[in-house]
């Protein structure tokens, strides 16, 4: 008995002792890191369309690189989960069902290609799931589903708004009536027809000449030919940038000074890689952002950019920081719905984000509403020029009033 009363002591001073210890070491064990918020991108990083799609990768790298420096949202980094659609709408379907429901990431960011846009947004409608659009400008991205019931938002310049910019440019500006319109076979081409025409039909003209092409065609000499003979006095090409060098070239072929005009994938440095300066030179394009030392942030942005993605030139500085832009926009929006990453959340919060967003494209001071999930307006375009193998202001005004905050409404 008195060695089990021994034994018994023993044991108690045992736990007396040891159980503070242990109760320390479980308070003091690491927590485990929070789980990070996953985003998806699915842009064309090989192919023709490389140019845009791997600026918008670039900028939208930046911009999570930033926002982790600072400790991501609230402790949680950002992570991207990237898939490549190499322009083609099958490919793009595939990586939207992939990143939507087998990885289910926190929201996307997608789409420089209209037609391949168009063919994966029913998955995110479907799911509820909010996309973000930094690129593909189609005037039927945002439309296909009323924005009242969407989950699609972008921040890039709509087709639309393209479309009247231009042609109040040509038609109200110039006084030219008789315009040539030539587009490729996507959906990108027919959207910029249907809209050019819409504009011209406004106006009550109609395009003296419609010239229509596939993707990967080598010769445009006999369409600009037919354009010239049709009397035409500008022609507008909707083309992504391959396509847009072989037309500047056969253009320069054929002796044409006729004004040339462009949406943005003009402005490509491809375009200037493959037509070279002189084919490019004086030709027009519209334009969100023209690299300059006015805006800080802008300037800042630029050589941030240079020095994390070595792109340079910037195959497209539209698609970089508009990317950029849009994934400091969903932080914001993040910040509002406290964390919550449904689709429904998201939504809400960028129908009615609360603190405006100085941008490197613009302040953004509540860019959408239940009506309208287009970031842009017209008065956020500016006319680009090529000149001596840069893209310039067209008019010297534009320039003085770069570092002036545009916003969506007057």
């Amino acid at each position: 008995m008195k060695l089990i009363t021994q034994s018994l002591t023993g044991l108690a001073l045992l736990l007396f002792v040891t159980t503070p210890v242990l109760a320390q070491t479980a308070v003091a064990a690491p927590l485990p890191p929070p789980l990070p918020l996953r985003v998806g991108l699915i842009a064309p990083l090989t192919g023709g369309s490389s140019d845009f799609g791997n600026s918008m990768r670039h900028g939208a790298e930046l911009a999570v690189a930033e926002i982790n420096a600072v400790g991501g949202y609230l402790g949680r980094r950002l992570e991207l989960v990237i898939r490549d659609d190499k322009a083609n709408p099958d490919a793009g379907r595939a990586a939207a069902l992939d990143l939507v429901t087998v990885e289910k990431v926190d929201f996307t960011l997608g789409f420089c290609n209209t037609g391949v846009a168009l063919k994966a947004l029913d998955i995110f409608e479907t799911n509820k799931h909010l996309l973000m659009v930094p690129c593909s400008q189609g005037t039927a991205v945002t439309r296909k589903t009323p924005p009242a019931q969407s989950f699609v938002f972008r921040i890039a310049p709509v087709d639309h708004m393209n479309a009247r910019f231009l042609v109040r440019e040509i038609v109200e500006r110039r006084g030219l009536k008789k315009v040539a319109l030539l587009a490729d076979r996507t959906g990108y081409g027919n959207g910029g027809v249907q809209d050019l025409t819409l504009e011209l039909t406004a106006r009550g003209l109609t395009p003296v000449y419609v010239g229509r092409f596939d993707l990967g065609v080598k010769s445009l000499e006999k369409e600009m030919s037919a354009a010239r003979a049709a009397g035409a006095q500008a022609v507008v090409n909707y083309a992504v940038g391959p396509e847009q060098a072989v037309a500047v070239k056969a253009r320069a072929a054929i002796g044409w000074r006729a004004p040339y005009f462009a949406p943005w994938p003009l402005s490509f440095r491809s375009v200037l890689q493959s037509a070279g300066e002189a084919a490019l030179e004086g030709t027009m394009m519209t334009q969100s952002i023209v690299q300059d030392n006015a805006n800080e942030r802008r300037g800042s942005f630029i050589a941030s950019y240079y020095k994390s993605s070595g792109d340079r030139p910037i195959g497209s500085l539209m698609a970089a920081a508009q990317s950029y832009d849009a994934m400091h926009m969903m932080l914001r929006a993040l910040f509002q719905t406290r964390g919550n990453s449904s689709g429904v959340a998201l939504k809400a919060a960028l129908e009615n984000l609360r603190e405006p967003y100085r941008g490197v494209i613009s302040t953004y001071d509540r860019p959408f509403s239940q009506d309208d999930h287009d970031a842009f307006s017209d008065r956020m375009i500016w006319l680009g020029e090529w000149r001596r193998g840069s893209i310039v202001y067209h008019y010297p005004e534009d320039a003085k009033l770069s570092a002036v905050i545009r916003r969506k409404t007057p």
